[in-house]
Order: C-alpha cells, then sequence, then structure tokens
C-alpha cells in the first residue's frame, strides 16, 4: 500500500469510527435504569467512545513509536468495548438490534485495528 493509500484508509478507519462511536451514545440512552444497566451503560460508553478518541490520538503522533502506542491504546478499547457488548447480550439486559449490529461492528473494528497495529510491529 503506497502512502496516499495509506493515509486514505487510516482517515476511512477514522470515520468509521466516529460513527460508532455516535451509535454507542444513541445505545446509551435506550439501555435500562437498573443497577446492571447503568454499569454495563457506563463502561460501554466509555470504552466505546475511547476507541475513537485514542485512534485520533495516534493520528497525531509524532513519530511511528507514538502511533502504535497509542493505536494499542485504541486496540485495547475496541476489545474491551465487545466485551461489554457481549456481555450486554449474554445477560440479557437488553438485546435489540443496534445491539447486536454494535457487537458485530465492535468484532470487524478490533480485526482492523489489530492488523494495523500488526503491520507495524
Amino acid at each position: 500500500m503506497d502512502n496516499n493509500s495509506w493515509i486514505e484508509y487510516k482517515k476511512q478507519i477514522k470515520e468509521r469510527l466516529k460513527v460508532f462511536a455516535l451509535d454507542i451514545l444513541e445505545l446509551s440512552e435506550t439501555l435500562p435504569k437498573s443497577e446492571r444497566g447503568r454499569i454495563l451503560n457506563r463502561q460501554i460508553t466509555r470504552s466505546g467512545s475511547s476507541t475513537y478518541a485514542n485512534y485520533r490520538a495516534a493520528l497525531r503522533g509524532r513519530s511511528k513509536a507514538e502511533f502504535f502506542a497509542k493505536l494499542s491504546i485504541s486496540v485495547e478499547e475496541a476489545d474491551e468495548t465487545e466485551m461489554w457488548l457481549d456481555l450486554l447480550i449474554c445477560s440479557k439486559i437488553s438485546e435489540t438490534k443496534l445491539i447486536r449490529n454494535l457487537h458485530k461492528e465492535s468484532i470487524e473494528l478490533l480485526k482492523i485495528l489489530a492488523s494495523m497495529r500488526k503491520k507495524l510491529s
């Protein structure tokens, strides 16, 4: 992949992560207000938005090492988000099409970010 293609690819991933974070915020408005629902809501919202925030920080990295470090945090947050969404589904606290779609997207994003990180190492 040439440099221009790589830059464009990173921009596309940034946009996809932004949409994902916005969808997570939409989900947060729909979760039950029970104690379990509030705990999962807080965790999913934090990690789902952090994935996007850390990826943006990676793009602003001043070196490949800094990009790699921030990208690694983004991978960790994506993995955590997938785990919380899985728990939400498995606990049957809430099972909606939005949650299932977000869970599928979280797995895809995790694979993309992990693949990007692997190519850099």
